[in-house]
């Protein structure tokens, strides 16, 4: 399509020229061969006919590769419950984003209040134990009660700490502040929040139903530390490594995003392909994870002899540039080309000396092979 416009735009400065000849030769200049061209100066300037020297560019090849937006294992939460219990409150769907400390569920079960129950006896007991410590330990000190006595006591003190300290991470476990706990603050009910500010990716449960320690409530994914995950075939996997550039995009927006290779897998799977994990260069908040991602692996950079993308023209599917012989007159030069990179493409070929045309190649091309239409 971009070639069929651009044909048209040339026919159009071509017949722009009324009926001034095509070519035109000064007295005593030889005539043009059929490779080469001579333009009037308003043709020049109509097609706004610009040369220069090819120039030594750094080009890169580049890879195309396909990929998923990922997340690293410790960045996907399984949310479980220690004790079980019944879920009386969840409004949880997938997709929904949760904050840091957000309340994801209530659960209840009469474990719970036994739990507390015990706790609340057990610190109560240590105190009375503590005191009878104290007082074992002034009278052992005076000799007036035996060793025996204030060891025994010393030892009950000992381990109702040990009780306490026991069930204190117990309701812990549970998100029960012991501090806060007494003997009218008893409560049936307890709550599950969320650890980090994520995205629900499954919600396994639902309202009365009792859940097992065992049972995975919910799964959660932390975008905080999101990557690129390409899958390279094991005949490219040799050409990356780490710190290379990639530029991706999505199939639902021209947005491209910017990351860096971190790692290159070293296993193979079945499908004869490999891993490559990378970094983007910041944070994208319009990712998510499981979005497609077609991504460009920028290569070894090579400095190499370039020329602008618009000096290359094509002609019967083969690559052309034109060369500057004389004032105005032109030849056409068959060229190899390579890479391309930041509107450069690579010559492979050797170019010939001298100046060679870097914009307006295409309205050159098109005056040449118009001039055989002539007469």
């Amino acid at each position: 399509m971009k070639n069929t416009l651009l044909l048209c735009s040339f026919l159009i400065f071509i017949l722009s020229c009324g009926d001034k000849p095509v070519t035109k030769i000064a007295a005593g200049e030889p005539a043009a061969a059929e490779d080469e061209v001579v333009l009037t100066p308003e043709q020049m300037q109509n097609a706004s006919i610009a040369v220069d020297t090819p120039a030594r560019k750094g080009v890169h090849p580049v890879l195309q590769v396909n990929g998923v937006v990922d997340v690293p294992p410790q960045n996907v939460v399984s949310i479980t419950f220690p004790l079980g219990g019944y879920l009386k409150t969840m409004n949880l769907l997938p997709g929904m984003q949760v904050h840091k400390g957000e309340v994801l569920a209530v659960l209840e079960d009469p474990q719970y209040i036994q739990l507390q129950q015990d706790y609340l006896m057990a610190r109560s007991r240590l105190s009375f134990l503590e005191a009878d410590y104290q007082r074992q330990r002034e009278l052992n000190a005076t000799k007036v009660s035996s060793d025996k006595v204030f060891q025994e006591a010393r030892t009950n003190w000992e381990s109702q700490q040990i009780l306490v300290h026991s069930l204190r991470e117990k309701l812990a476990l549970i998100n029960i502040d012991a501090d806060g706990l007494t003997e009218g603050r008893i409560s049936r009910t307890t709550r599950i929040y969320a650890p980090a500010t994520s995205f629900v990716t499954k919600v396994n449960v639902n309202k009365g139903r009792y859940v097992n320690p065992t049972d995975v409530l919910f799964e959660l994914i932390d975008p905080a530390d999101l990557h690129l995950s390409l899958t390279i075939f094991e005949k490219d996997l040799l050409k990356l490594a780490p710190g290379q550039k990639v530029v991706a995009v999505t199939n639902s927006s021209p947005e491209t995003y910017e990351a860096t290779i971190h790692f290159v897998s070293t296993s193979i799977g079945e499908d004869r392909a490999g891993e490559v994990h990378c970094d983007f260069n910041r944070n994208y908040p319009n990712l998510r994870p499981g979005m497609f991602m077609n991504a460009q692996v920028q290569l070894d950079n090579n400095l190499v002899t370039a020329l602008p993308d618009e000096a290359i023209v094509k002609w019967q599917e083969k690559p052309y540039v034109f060369q500057q012989v004389a004032k105005n007159r032109f030849k056409m030069v068959p060229v190899q080309t390579g890479s391309s990179t930041g509107n450069y493409t690579e010559i492979k070929s050797e170019l010939p000396g001298g100046y060679i045309v870097t914009r307006g190649a295409y309205s050159v091309l098109m005056v040449l092979k118009n001039k055989g239409d002539e007469g």
